[in-house]
């Protein structure tokens, strides 16, 4: 009768040690995994770096012997052509994991500590920047929109002078919205992207400029509409700024898919304010672009220009003017540059081609 009791309790010691030893071996074979995988992946990082170096050379080698008339152009172009499709093979695909060193981004740090936000399957970090286009779409309409708003009850209700709470609304959300786009832009960044450095610093200075408008006296009368002329041009260049995002966000995402296509560009890649593509694009975003640069300096100028004849006298208005104008000029140079080695790589084909024709 006493066995019988103590039964029940010696099964479950049994069933205790069994759990605790598979425990233990599970342990083991997940250390080992591991270490493996470890070895393993450095393999292949080691792998992927070098065959990345070999395709630089054996570029920079056609490119060399073209130029000294020591290989004959169609053939160098069908050799660029399969080193193109080479390097697409190994910077768009899953070995891409494996080439991409390691991006330090101080503002991540800053927002989500010491972690990694590296994915390593593809799929995962193209879903990554589908949500950042999706994000800019959603912020598109916002950004045409509230503006729109804020202007239309100016004067439709509020008889000329914007009350304090939808100005620092408006300006809250630009806080929001830039802070968004920096996050995203630097993961991004990190996950293998070539987003130019400048417009991630643009959204930076974007943030300051939001977060100091905050505190930024939206003053009643008297002479309201003249005090808040930097608030109302301001939401005038941000319709415009509006528009054209929603002009780029059409034609250049359909560009990038072309030069997906064509193995001029990696999946990960993200298009912006100064990639305009074909030549009507040109023609229609361009001076548009210089038109918002232009305006957005004046503003700037003209938050300056309140200062100094003593309309308002507050830090913040000085500092976000010259914000203001420090963005127009670096989205000017940036516009510039990007134009010029345009310029520069379609004159380079139009001389490929003649040779090819003398030849």
């Amino acid at each position: 009768m006493e066995d019988d009791t103590q039964h029940p309790e010696m099964r479950i010691e049994e069933e205790m040690e069994r759990v605790v030893d598979q425990t233990k071996e599970l342990q083991e074979a997940a250390r080992s995994l591991i270490s493996k995988s470890s070895r393993e992946e450095k393999d292949l990082q080691q792998r992927a770096r070098s065959l990345y170096t070999s395709m630089d050379e054996l570029r920079s080698s056609i490119i060399s012997l073209t130029l000294d008339d020591h290989m004959d152009h169609r053939l160098a172009e069908k050799l660029e052509a399969e080193l193109n499709r080479a390097k697409c093979i190994l910077v768009d695909g899953d070995a891409s994991y494996f080439l991409v060193g390691k991006v330090e981004s101080w503002f991540l740090k800053r927002f989500l500590g010491p972690i990694n936000v590296r994915a390593i399957r593809k799929d995962v970090q193209l879903k990554v920047k589908e949500e950042y286009n999706s994000y800019k779409d959603r912020t598109t309409w916002l950004f045409l929109l509230f503006p729109s708003i804020l202007l239309f009850l100016r004067s439709w209700m509020w008889d000329g002078c914007m009350p304090a709470f939808p100005v620092q609304l408006y300006q809250a959300w630009l806080l929001f919205l830039y802070a968004g786009l920096a996050l995203r832009e630097n993961i991004l960044r990190v996950n293998g992207s070539d987003i130019r450095p400048w417009w991630i610093y643009h959204h930076y200075c974007a943030m300051v400029m939001a977060l100091v408008s905050l505190t930024w006296e939206i003053k009643g009368q008297p002479d309201c509409a003249q005090k808040q002329r930097g608030v109302e041009l301001f939401l005038q260049w941000a319709m415009m700024q509006g528009v054209a995002m929603l002009l780029q966000n059409r034609y250049q995402r359909q560009r990038l898919y072309t030069r997906i296509a064509l193995g001029k560009a990696k999946r990960m890649d993200v298009v912006w304010g100064e990639t305009a593509g074909e030549r009507g694009q040109l023609w229609l975003l361009c001076p548009m672009l210089f038109v918002l640069q232009g305006f957005e300096a004046y503003v700037g100028l003209l938050l300056l220009q309140t200062t100094v004849v003593g309309v308002v006298s507050e830090w913040q208005v000085v500092f976000c003017g010259i914000l203001l104008v420090l963005m127009a000029l670096g989205n000017f140079v940036n516009t510039v540059q990007t134009l010029l080695v345009k310029s520069r790589f379609k004159a380079k084909m139009k001389r490929t081609k003649s040779k090819q024709q003398l030849d």
